[in-house]
């Protein structure tokens, strides 16, 4: 650990603690927000909050080029010992902690340099819509190289191994409602029973034909239908669809699979069957050049047994909007080891904390030699 990380990582404790004891859910991080501004209210930087959002954006230094670092801010709401609750089982308070530290790195370090070094807190990635609506504000329009990262489960990397980049695959959840009305139990032929549709549409998500050799899934991940009267067939029924696919490609295949069984199912049965997609993840759409500089980054901070190759996942990320969304805009995300257990979304999810200095210190040295390069 240099010198800089050596001084501010008591600090970088202090903020992760409080960070993972104040958790909010997404579009609701009011007071992560105004604890971060807070953070730096009065330092050599610029902050930028928005009037219909939470979230900001922190520069250092102005002008060309822009090299920006991203963090996503909100939690999940999850059952944790009985109780339901915000909770940061998916790292968000680490990867703010990561972020946080990088930028106060640079500002106490204060070396010369020439363009924008852009630190972004983006909220709802829980919701697959936070980072859509950050290039809608155009946070990212005047930016060249953009970074992320996220800890990896211990499946995945051993603490103090990085991997230069994430290959998320897209993930997208459907929700359905089968409309029909009631019949009595006596006369099954006076209505469709939506239980049997669902079957049916259970069926036929487990029958669906797509190329094996991208990794994907499509399962029925809830149904709910009928209510306390045995003597009634119900004719109405709600459902979720949780789907993955390594690209983006494949995920539109099957998301038209889904489309025309539902339209089948309703023609079949003379009845409606609606969907609406309630969260859509890009696949990881990833740039050769920034896995480079992240890659010598991991060598020179953390040595060349510690670099892992590319991480492959079929868990998702909004991270990949930016790139999708704005197609010269070179990307990559870290990935960091850290003896990550149960699991991520796991309720009680642990990880060793001393990975957080050791992710700051690379990531640091990424934005420098990024920006060194242009």
């Amino acid at each position: 650990m240099n010198a800089t990380l050596e001084k501010l990582n008591p600090l970088l404790e202090k903020i992760f603690n409080h960070l993972h004891e104040h958790p909010e859910i997404s579009w609701e991080e009011k007071k992560t927000t105004a604890y971060i501004e807070g953070l730096f209210q009065g330092k050599d930087c610029t902050i930028k909050r928005f009037d219909d959002s939470t979230g900001l954006v922190i520069d250092v230094g102005s002008g060309s080029p822009v090299i920006a670092l991203r963090a996503d801010i909100d939690a999940l709401w999850q059952e944790v010992n009985g109780t339901f609750q915000a909770n940061h089982s998916c790292g968000h308070d680490a990867h703010m902690t990561i972020v946080i530290g990088t930028l106060l790195t640079i500002l106490e370090e204060k070396k010369d340099f020439k363009g924008t070094f852009r630190f972004i807190f983006q909220p709802a990635e829980e919701k697959g819509d936070g980072a859509l609506t950050f290039v809608e504000k155009g946070v990212v329009d005047d930016v060249d190289y953009l970074y992320g990262l996220h800890l990896r489960p211990i499946e995945e990397l051993g603490h103090g191994q990085f991997a230069p980049a994430i290959e998320h695959g897209a993930a997208k959840f459907i929700q359905g409602h089968i409309k029909g009305h009631d019949a009595h139990g006596a006369r099954p032929h006076l209505n469709a029973n939506a239980i049997q549709v669902g079957a049916e549409f259970f069926q036929a998500l487990n029958s669906m034909q797509v190329n094996p050799m991208i990794p994907h899934s499509a399962k029925m991940t809830a149904f709910h239908a009928g209510g306390t009267s045995s003597n009634i067939i119900p004719g109405n029924a709600t459902f979720s669809i949780d789907v993955r696919a390594q690209n983006n490609e494949v995920m539109e295949e099957i998301t038209d699979k889904i489309y025309r069984i539902a339209s089948s199912l309703a023609d079949l049965h003379g009845i409606e069957i609606d969907l609406s997609v309630g969260a859509n993840i890009a696949a990881a759409v990833l740039d050769q050049d920034a896995i480079s500089f992240m890659r010598q980054a991991i060598v020179e901070c953390a040595g060349d047994e510690n670099l892992s190759p590319v991480i492959t996942t079929t868990g998702g990320d909004d991270f990949h909007f930016y790139t999708i969304k704005r197609p010269a805009l070179k990307a990559t995300m870290l990935a960091v080891g850290c003896d990550l257990v149960p699991g991520l979304h796991h309720p009680e999810m642990t990880f060793n904390h001393k990975a957080i200095p050791k992710a700051v210190e690379i990531i640091t040295r990424a934005l420098y030699k990024t920006m060194e390069s242009i």
